[in-house]
This record gives C-alpha cells, structure tokens and sequence, in this order.
C-alpha cells in the first residue's frame, strides 16, 4: 500500500508545464475539469479540479469547466448543478468559461463527415455483440466488418439519415477506420457515433445521434484550445487515439494529453457504479451520506475544502496507482479543525452529577477559552449549577488501574470549574448500574480563589442540567470494515465489508446552551470528544451533530515514530 511521506508530494505535470513555458511552446496555460454530469462528484475528483485549477493559477493561465455530456441515458441537470455547486465550494470559479460538449455537436457531426470523405470513417451495421467478437483479443487481431468496404457515398448517406432519425436504436454505428490488428484495441476501429432516441438535458429531441466520449473529448479540448488535457491512468491507453483524431482532422490546436494516478483511498470506493449500488440499494442515505466520499458527503460531515485542497496538494501527483490511508485525510481535516472550531463542552452519554454542598437554586457564570490555537477567538461565559452532567464513561466505582476519572473518594477538576469529590452513588435497583452520582465540591479551587491551582490528575467536560440544551450525535466510522472493500470471499461481492458499526446515533445529548440555535453547517470541537458539525437535519427544529473526525491523530502519531 503507498503512503506518502510527511514532505508535500512532487507534481511531475507541474514540471511539465513549466518547461512548455520556458521553451516557448505556450504562452498561456490553459486547463480543463471535464466531468461527466452522470453522478456526484468525490474526493477523487477533487485531485483532479485542485490540480487542473491550481496548475492555472500558478502559471496565470485558465481553466474551463466542460460537461462531457454525451450519453443522455444517465446525464441530468441534476449532476450539472452539483457538479458546479462542488466546485465552487472548493473554491475555484470558472469564470465565463463554461462550456458542454453539447455545444459542439453541429461541429463533431462535420468532423465526422470530413473523417468519411477522407475514407477514415465508415458506417457498421453489425450488432454490437458482433462488433465485440470482430474486435478480437489482447493476443489475437480483430477482423475487418463486412461493412468496412463500404463507399465514401454510401457512408455520408446513412450517417445523414442516421441523423434524421430514420433508423431504430443500435442498427448503425459509425466508426473510425483505423487498424483492426493493432496492439491497442482502442484502435481497431473504435465506435464513433451511435443511435440513441432518447432526450438530452440540453438539446432536448434534436439530436438521436450522439458521439462517443473517446471521439467528443479531444475535439472539444481542441476547439477550446486547451493546451494541457491532464486524466487519470485509465485514460492512457486511449492516448493513441485521442492523438489519431487531432492528427486526422483539420482541428484549430493540438493538445498535450498527460495521466496520472487517480486517488485511491483505504476503507471506501470511489467506482461510481458502486456509489450508485450503495445509494440505490439503501446501504447509505443519500449522496450526502457523511460516510461517503463524496464531496457532498464530506461537506456535510463537516470537511473544510480548505483542508481537501491541502490534502491533495501533500499527495502529489504520481504516475503509478496506490492507496493512500484514510487516517491521511483525516490528519488533514483535524489539522485544519484545530485552528479554526471553537471549543464548547457535550456530554454524549449522561450520567447526573449532583453537588451537594453546593447552594441550590445558585447559578454562576464561568470563562472558558473559544480556541486555544486562536488568541483572536476570544471567551465565552458557561452556566455552572448544583446538578450537572458528565459523561458515562468518566466515572466508575470500581476503577481500573491508572483511571483518573471520577470514582468515589477521588478528586477531579471539573473543566473552567471547580475541583469535586465523588462522595456517593445512587442506583438503578434493577440493573444495578449508576444513574446518579454525588459529590462535594471546593469553593476554593474556582479560577481566581486560593486554591485555583491545586493539582489533580484528572479534568472532565461537564454541562449544567438545568442550562443543557438536548441533541442527537451522529458517530461515523469507516463505511467498510477492511482496509480494501474488495478483500472478500470467493462468491462474495465488496458489500460483504460493509461496515455495520459505520453510524451511531445517540440521542439524548446535552450541550451548553452556546449552541441553541447553532446553523447547519458550524464546526465546533466538543471537548475530549471530537470535531462536530451541525447537521442540516437541525432545521426541522432539533440540534444534529455529526463528528466529522476524533481527536486522536493515529497519522501524526505515524508520522512522529518515522521522524525517530
């Protein structure tokens, strides 16, 4: 499994780019995120916008958003409006340069007519099982259509009616002629155009004619003059042909095209077929689901684009695969949290704290600190009472070892407060566990008295009862259990490695009144608990927190033990 280490990673394509500059072979950079509008964009996708707009800007050059709409089968505005909501909110901004392939259909469907005059393209009436098996092998060459012979006259001839409408769903295609044996089986003679009734989200009934993404996608970056056509891995071997259209038609430039290792992450998949699968069958809720990787999943979850941009920028960018850990992102996300999340106290599994010397009906106002990585954050005041709560799993009455939390007879500082004494407890009579836990407080130890800095070994988050505002805390965890969601049995698929501890939900939260109120979408630190974000849910009247990470880094820690 790859693993970067702590320098930022190398950018061959930055290198590149650089050198065209300074020999002279472009005067302006010009880049291009070209997504297909047929799903939700991920963290993968966000390599490649943080690459082709941060390689512009770096240089002063452009870059366009381009929608590869070419199979109207599974494209929607729906995935065009994310697509250009994510991208800005990771913040890039296309300016006036958004372009379809769409908009080039009048212009593909002459390059195809020029491709036929020239004897380049042909039409093929075989059924596409029978263009399969004419294809051949990786070992084996493929064999001419009985169509390839066909006249330059007779080919102009279908494709136009093939335009028109006049033939049904699969009894045509056209396709390139090229070489049926060669060694790359992008080129025996690969599918141009092909006929499909069906609506586009742009055109409407227009067209029923539509290209194939191998033949739109070259002669849109050339028609837009794209200098540097950056795709990942899977697209190098198709390299050759994008190369063969360019060189085979009267294009007004000729783009560089450059791959490079997609983003492979543990613990999740990036397929959008899978995406699709986990979505449509219920394993997840939504495209937004905070489990998923995707860019909606992660803003949701309470990710800041400031630290995805960060993340891809210490990746690199490498030519061979690998799977970069999870815990990666995740040092990232918390690295940028750190700085930015106000402190406030949650207690997520209560457990009733009653101060017994303390006066009743008393209320006090303490000063706690917003962001200790912040001096600009300022102070807050929070309510302090005779009762409050603590988390469950502060106290015991029997203890471990070297537990330096509450348990009876010893003394703990209780957060921006006092120092307390667990004196008793009350019981459930059934189940005999702790619901109640009493205490005797110092008066003397509050910040500020004679004995404010007295030394206990433990300090504990607390909320006032009587002040505590109630929520819902949503845990996430790895969607899959397995580092790879593939490693599975024989007869098994990856959805055997879903994860069915993936979402806790733990209702009955209390949270310092600070938060009352708080909007979808804020980021806080709960204290010795992790990193929160309001969840949209909380506009239907109810606080939702999502963690977006925990507050241990197993990353930093990784880090720390390779520097020794």
């Amino acid at each position: 499994m790859a693993t970067p280490d702590s320098s930022a990673g190398g950018n061959f394509i930055r290198e590149i780019v650089e050198q065209d500059l300074a020999t002279g072979k472009h005067r302006r950079i010009v880049t291009r995120f070209p997504p297909e509008p047929n799903g939700y964009l991920h963290i993968g996708h966000a390599k490649s916008i943080c690459l082709n707009f941060g390689l512009a800007q770096e240089h002063q050059g452009i870059t366009h958003l381009r929608f590869d709409d070419t199979n109207p089968s599974t494209e929607s505005v729906e995935y065009v409006e994310s697509i250009q909501a994510d991208v800005r909110w990771l913040g890039f901004d296309w300016g006036d340069r958004l372009f379809y392939a769409s908009g080039y259909f009048d212009r593909l469907y002459e390059y195809a007519v020029q491709l036929i005059k020239r004897g380049r393209a042909y039409v093929d009436s075989l059924s596409a099982e029978e263009i399969r098996k004419h294809r051949g092998t990786l070992t084996e060459p493929g064999r001419d259509s009985p169509h390839r012979t066909r006249s330059v006259e007779e080919n102009l001839d279908l494709l136009a009616r093939m335009k028109a409408g006049e033939f049904p769903d699969g009894t045509h295609v056209l396709r390139a002629k090229i070489d049926m044996a060669a060694p790359n089986i992008n080129l025996r003679d690969p599918t141009l155009y092909r006929i499909r009734h069906v609506a586009h989200h742009r055109t409407g009934g227009e067209w029923c004619l539509y290209p194939t993404y191998d033949y739109a996608h070259p002669l849109s970056d050339a028609l837009e003059g794209i200098t540097h056509s950056i795709c990942t891995l899977e697209f190098e071997d198709h390299r050759p042909l994008y190369d063969w259209f360019l060189d085979n038609l009267d294009v007004p430039s000729h783009p560089r095209q450059i791959e490079f290792a997609r983003l492979n992450l543990t613990h999740t998949v990036m397929s959008k077929r899978r995406l699709l699968d986990l979505v449509g069958k219920g394993h997840v809720n939504g495209w937004d689901d905070p489990r998923l990787p995707t860019l909606q999943g992660l803003r949701r979850r309470g990710c800041t684009p400031e630290a995805i941009r960060a993340f891809c920028e210490h990746i690199g960018v490498q030519k061979r695969d690998g799977t970069i850990e999870m815990a990666l992102l995740e040092h990232f996300i918390r690295e940028d949290l750190n700085r930015r999340a106000p402190r406030v106290m949650a207690v997520l599994r209560p457990l009733k704290v009653v101060i017994e010397n303390y006066p009743e009906g008393r209320t006090e106002e303490l000063e706690a600190v917003n962001n200790p990585e912040d001096p600009g954050a300022g102070t807050r005041t929070v309510p302090f009472s005779r009762t409050l709560y603590i988390e469950q799993d502060d106290f015991r009455e029997v203890p471990p070892k070297k537990f330096f939390r509450m348990t009876p007879g010893q003394e703990v500082r209780l957060r921006y407060a006092y120092i307390v004494k667990c004196v008793s407890v009350v019981k459930d009579e059934r189940t005999g566990e702790a619901v109640e836990v009493r205490c005797t407080y110092d008066p003397e130890t509050k910040s500020g008295g004679p004995q404010a800095g007295r030394k206990v070994k433990g300090t504990l988050h607390w909320v006032s009862a009587a002040h505590a505002k109630d929520a819902e805390a949503r845990l996430y965890e790895h969607l899959f259990a397995k580092a790879d969601p593939d490693d599975v049995p024989e007869g098994q698929d990856y959805s055997a490695n879903l994860n069915p501890h993936s979402l806790e939900r733990l209702e009955g939260c209390k949270v310092e009144p600070s938060l009352a109120g708080a909007k979808p979408g804020l980021r806080y630190q709960f204290e010795r608990q992790g990193y929160f974000c309001v969840d949209p849910d909380s506009a239907k009247g109810r606080l939702v927190f999502n963690r977006t990470v925990a507050l241990r880094d197993s990353w930093a820690k990784v880090e720390k033990a390779q520097q020794e």
